[in-house]
């Protein structure tokens, strides 16, 4: 079944909302906790850094969760880059909904939504903390712009990027 704005993937219904919309709360919510928890207090402004805004597809982005039976279990987003590059952010699934492959089914929804709006490239940057995130992009097909060999806390944030077809 799809919803308002959705589409079916795999038994699930992909849905584009606003980042404000009531359905994304879990994915505010869940993402801040995380963070703070890997990264300490101050991690809780890199989930107000951007405006509301930036994942409007009015202005190049899109936020889309993956619900089932009505409720959000995973989600992501982009946000333009550049003129030929999106930026995925806000990677998420929910901690009870975990190890089912949920991220990847959004990965591939975004890829293909940030397609269909022209873009030829995907960028993205995750946390050096974060290693399933780094499993996640390596496994499905993500270039590191970064040394794979050297140790993640030294580095930083993580970058990666995928060109589109």
């Amino acid at each position: 079944m799809t919803g308002a704005g959705g589409a079916t993937a795999l038994g699930f219904e992909v849905r584009r909302v606003h980042i404000d919309d009531p359905l994304a709360e879990p994915l505010v919510r869940e993402l801040t906790e995380e963070y703070v928890r890997r990264y300490g207090p101050e991690a809780h402004e890199e989930m107000t850094r951007y405006p509301a805004d930036s994942w409007a597809e009015q202005h190049g982005g899109v936020l889309l969760l993956l619900l089932e039976g009505g409720r959000p279990v995973a989600g992501g987003a982009y946000k333009r880059f550049d003129a030929r590059t999106a930026e995925v952010k806000r990677m998420w699934t929910h901690s009870a909904h975990r190890r089912r492959g949920l991220a990847t089914r959004v990965l591939a929804e975004l890829e293909r939504a940030a397609a269909a709006a022209g873009y030829r490239r995907l960028y993205l940057t995750t946390g050096p903390r974060q290693p399933e995130a780094r499993g996640l992009y390596l496994a499905n097909g993500y270039t590191p712009l970064f040394d794979v060999s050297a140790d993640p806390l030294t580095i930083g944030p993580l970058p990666f990027e995928k060109h589109l077809h």
